[in-house]
């Protein structure tokens, strides 16, 4: 079973999505299995990372700016080469195990749609899958 949804970003963020996951997860009515998280956008990219503290989403999105800062030698005629490498370091997908109906995510883990070049309307996936 595929959920699709949209989403609305800034020009960029960490948007907490676990609440989509859950939802997709006992839609299907899956106990036990997987859940892939898919964005199909190369400068937007999927993680799982810490909810409790939002220094940390503001800390990692501060990291990958300065280990991908906008450069002028940088040849991409739209000039968001740095998103395109930010989102190719983070991915555009998570597998999240299925268990007893509930994602199997720690305690301080959130999935998390990565946006590094809007604001868009942005489309992401999730797909159940029963093992």
């Amino acid at each position: 079973m595929i959920f699709e949804h949209k989403l609305e970003t800034p020009a960029e963020a960490m948007i907490s999505i676990t609440k989509q996951v859950k939802e997709a997860i006992a839609q299907s009515k899956v106990t036990d299995g997987i859940c892939v998280v898919y964005c199909p956008h190369t400068t937007a990219g999927i993680t799982i990372n810490e909810n409790s503290d939002p220094h940390v989403v503001q800390d990692i999105l501060l990291g990958l700016a300065n280990a991908f800062p906008r450069l002028p030698a940088f040849r991409h005629d739209e000039g968001n080469s740095a998103a395109h490498l930010k989102a190719s370091a983070v991915g555009s997908s998570a597998v999240v195990p299925i268990a007893n109906g509930r994602p199997l995510l720690g305690v301080w883990q959130d999935t998390y749609f990565c946006e590094f070049d809007g604001p868009r309307t942005r489309t992401f996936y999730i797909k159940v899958i029963e093992c």
